[in-house]
């Protein structure tokens, strides 16, 4: 198997950290998250510059896609990426009008990005549903995820344009991949900060960093994120088939409640504060892991695809 990036991905890369450079970071994410707000220069900016549609491309496809979403959440992009690079393309065949959310029927409706969602993809069972959202629709929550979220009125999970038999199944399968890959890039980038952070703060005359149980603690959070990150791009190029997808989502979740708690143990004090961008990233991880009902409903479709169907 190969695990190099070709040329054109890495071109793709290059290409995509330059924007982000100029578009997304930290300091940003703070600023649109103390209104609440998402970041629309940023996806215009994608758009414009052809990444969003990678997925539809037929010079790129999923993977090119999910190094996308990975790109993005390292760089704590306040946009639905996961949801409208990875999830609609596979399940509405389309690019979908954003910003798209993503809600389950019967599940939680506090949703990720629905205070500006202009379109609600939802899993209505069998079928996926797109859903038209107005502002009746939703009532906007004040959190600290890092995200916009909003908690959606019970008849917006009722209506929509029906995607066919299977599609309720695709979505759940990509969404999970869009946790994933969301997760990988989240955590590789507070592992980053914590470095960055270790490595310049002192104890006993020496660097944080260089004592080698600390060392060790950071070695098993970068296999981790690996371990999140390459699971995740797997089940990308191979489809979102549905055991790839729900181990990828399983094994993120229980990497970022880990990668959490080391983070913050290993920063002290000042990895409990907004003056430090560690919580940027692992306030994100929090809302992701509860995402789709969590580790145990990945784990059950695991279960299921393995066992049951």
């Amino acid at each position: 198997m190969d695990l190099d990036l070709s040329d054109d991905q890495q071109a793709i890369l290059e290409a995509l950290g330059q924007l982000l450079e100029r578009h997304a970071g930290p300091a940003r994410a703070i600023e649109l998250g103390k209104k609440g707000a998402y970041d629309d220069a940023l996806d215009e900016a994608l758009a414009g510059a052809g990444f969003a549609q990678m997925y539809l491309d037929d010079e790129t496809g999923p993977l090119e896609a999910a190094l996308l979403v990975d790109a993005v959440a390292q760089a704590a992009g306040v946009v639905s990426i996961g949801a409208s690079a990875l999830v609609a393309p596979a399940v509405a065949g389309r690019a979908l009008d954003g910003p798209l959310a993503l809600a389950r029927r019967g599940g939680d409706r506090l949703v990720r990005f629905a205070p500006h969602a202009r379109t609600l993809l939802v899993d209505a069972g069998d079928q996926a549903r797109v859903v038209e959202l107005g502002p009746a629709d939703v009532e906007p929550v004040r959190s600290n995820f890092g995200y916009p979220v909003a908690r959606l009125a019970a008849g917006a999970l009722e209506r929509g344009e029906p995607l066919g038999a299977g599609s309720g199944q695709r979505l759940r399968d990509w969404w999970r991949v869009a946790i994933a890959t969301e997760s990988a890039g989240t955590m590789r980038a507070a592992l980053d900060c914590t470095v960055a952070y270790l490595k310049q703060r002192e104890q006993f005359g020496r660097p944080i960093a260089s004592f080698q149980a600390v060392q060790h603690r950071l070695a098993e959070c970068a296999i981790l994120v690996e371990g999140v990150r390459w699971l995740a791009l797997e089940a990308a190029y191979h489809g979102a088939q549905t055991e790839a997808a729900a181990v990828a989502a399983a094994y993120a979740t229980g990497a970022a409640r880990q990668v959490f708690a080391e983070m913050h143990q290993l920063s002290g004090a000042i990895g409990f504060t907004h003056e430090h961008d560690l919580h940027v990233w692992t306030m994100r991880l929090q809302a992701l892991k509860l995402e789709m009902d969590g580790a145990a409903s990945h784990q059950r479709a695991i279960a299921q695809a393995r066992w049951l169907s």
